[in-house]
């Protein structure tokens, strides 16, 4: 992710389940490019920080509401990449409508490129529990992740290789609908 630019600086996380329920999460203000055993925390599976004098992100709660509502969840990635921070700025539909696109096989449920996916999109709010309150009822139908309008994208799956390989699907569909929009 870091490789790509989708977390630049501190920004963006990761999380995994693990098999007693806890919660691994990047710290908050940890550079995952630089990512080493101590920028990972334990948290509960309600985003209380289980690791000693480690802060964890104000998003922890949006990781914890996927793996709380999607019980086959098994990783959660968040990136602030380029293209998902411009697109999701001049976008102002409540979704953006991916259609046609061979990647758009890697999501869930579905087996060809003759396909539409809607990406929802959501304003950028301080309050994560107000901001989780309003994704909810919408995250049921996120076959291809979420998107906060200014701020990033969040992917999820039941192991991380599932979840890289939708977030790399998904900023390259991002991608393309911006240079499609800009030669257009």
């Amino acid at each position: 992710m870091d490789g790509n630019g989708w977390v630049p600086a501190t920004a963006g996380n990761l999380s995994v389940r693990l098999a007693n329920g806890r919660i691994a999460i990047t710290c908050s203000g940890t550079h995952k490019g630089f990512l080493d055993a101590g920028g990972i925390m334990m948290v509960d599976p309600g985003g209380a920080a289980l690791t000693q004098g480690a802060k964890s992100s104000a998003e922890t709660g949006l990781h914890c509401q996927l793996y709380r509502l999607f019980p086959d969840t098994g990783a959660v990635l968040h990136g602030h990449s380029v293209a998902a921070t411009v697109l999701s700025r001049l976008v102002q539909e409540p979704v953006l409508c991916l259609s046609g696109y061979e990647l758009l096989k890697v999501f869930e449920g579905q087996g060809t490129h003759d396909a539409a996916l809607d990406l929802p999109m959501f304003d950028n709010d301080q309050d994560i529990v107000r901001l989780a309150a309003i994704a909810e009822p919408l995250l049921p139908r996120c076959r291809l992740g979420y998107l906060i309008r200014g701020h990033g994208v969040y992917v999820w799956g039941p192991s991380m290789a599932t979840a890289l390989h939708r977030l790399e699907a998904l900023e390259f569909l991002l991608r393309c609908e911006l240079e499609q929009r800009r030669h257009s």
